[in-house]
């Protein structure tokens, strides 16, 4: 109740979310105050401004010397070559200590210089990491696009909507940028026709990989980038599709060395080994003419993803447990194929991202 009404939002949309959600808004109540002190002692370090540097007045040591030698040469009759060579002496001195000074001033000024840019560096990189921080503002406006994403085609048009109304403030913000690739793979689900779906899926596709650019430790960007390239490639020949399989196996694999419990990743996982199994000879033969070694796997490797999906979220999707029931059945384990049928027609339908996912995979 605290951190929402710290937020201006309801206490029931915030038990909409999910536990992580909720984590989520937490930390941004958090991390909001400590925002003005980090840029406040960034601008101090940039006040930092070079002390002069103080030397030596090496001629009042000559005009010293100089007079001594003209005391000397009013007893001697060789002063002359006496104070030509104390003077030449001095000179050389003189020049050696200027030489010194000026190359030690040289060297502390080089290392200034080299700590004020390593010092800017590292303010870049923390304003980079502050632009990431969402502000309240914007954290209200993302737990508003979360709990559309989750309803139906007309709250995630409206969504899509107030994501793009709100892009020319926020298009540098990787949790608004990953989230505006989402919204477009929703519009390219409830597109009514193929070019429509077709620009959405483009256009999703370059959101997300604008945010995977800007932070590639992020799990959602990879997951996003892999899901809107498979999307997009269904517009394109057969060997535009194998690449964007093996660029869907790469990024699920680092979105899920990233975060490890997402089902979504695992279920993406088990339908990319699925198809990988099942490839015809053509197929076969195009994905060795691309790469050294071909991607391979097996039955029971698309078995065991789709069992963890439902592990880490029992029941959230029918089309799940649809497709555990299919490997079983292709691995002739009928009475495993049959109790998994079962559940799948006990599970309600609803209108989660698997099912949206499973629309536009096929």
């Amino acid at each position: 109740v605290t951190y929402s009404s710290h937020l201006g939002i309801s206490v029931t949309s915030v038990s909409l979310l999910s536990p992580r959600s909720r984590l989520h808004l937490i930390c941004l109540c958090c991390l909001s105050p400590s925002r003005k002190t980090v840029e406040e002692s960034q601008r101090s370090r940039r006040r930092r401004t070079l002390m002069p540097r103080e030397r030596s007045e090496s001629m009042s040591s000559s005009s010293i010397y100089f007079t001594a030698s003209a005391g000397v040469a009013s007893l001697c009759d060789d002063s002359e070559v006496g104070y030509s060579t104390a003077y030449s002496n001095t000179d050389k001195d003189d020049e050696d200590d200027g030489r010194d000074s000026e190359e030690e001033s040289c060297a502390t000024v080089l290392t200034l210089r080299q700590d004020e840019e390593e010092d800017d560096e590292d303010a870049g990189l923390m304003e980079d990491c502050l632009t990431d921080i969402p502000s309240p503002e914007l954290a209200l406006l993302l737990t508003q696009c979360d709990l559309l994403h989750a309803g139906d085609s007309g709250k995630k048009a409206e969504g899509f909507h107030l994501l793009m109304e709100n892009r020319p403030l926020y298009a540098d913000n990787v949790e608004f940028m990953w989230r505006l690739a989402r919204a477009c793979s929703d519009m390219c689900e409830t597109a009514d026709n193929r070019e429509e779906k077709r620009n959405y899926a483009e256009q999703g596709h370059y959101e997300a990989e604008a945010a995977l650019t800007r932070n590639g430790l992020s799990a959602d960007c990879h997951k996003w980038f892999a899901i809107l390239a498979r999307v997009s490639s269904q517009y394109e020949s057969i060997h535009g599709k194998l690449k964007s399989g093996r660029v869907l196996k790469e990024h699920l694999d680092r979105a899920l060395a990233l975060r490890d419990d997402d089902p979504i990743c695992f279920y993406l996982l088990g339908r990319w080994c699925l198809e990988v199994s099942s490839l015809g000879w053509l197929e076969r033969k195009t994905a060795a003419t691309l790469y050294e070694t071909p991607p391979t796997s097996s039955l029971n490797e698309a078995l065991e993803n789709f069992l963890k999906a439902e592990e880490l979220n029992p029941g959230f999707s029918k089309t799940v447990r649809l497709y555990i029931a299919k490997c079983h059945k292709e691995l002739g384990n009928m009475s495993e194929a049959r109790n998994w049928v079962q559940l799948a027609v006990s599970t309600p339908a609803g209108a989660n991202e698997v099912n949206m996912l499973f629309i536009v995979y096929c």
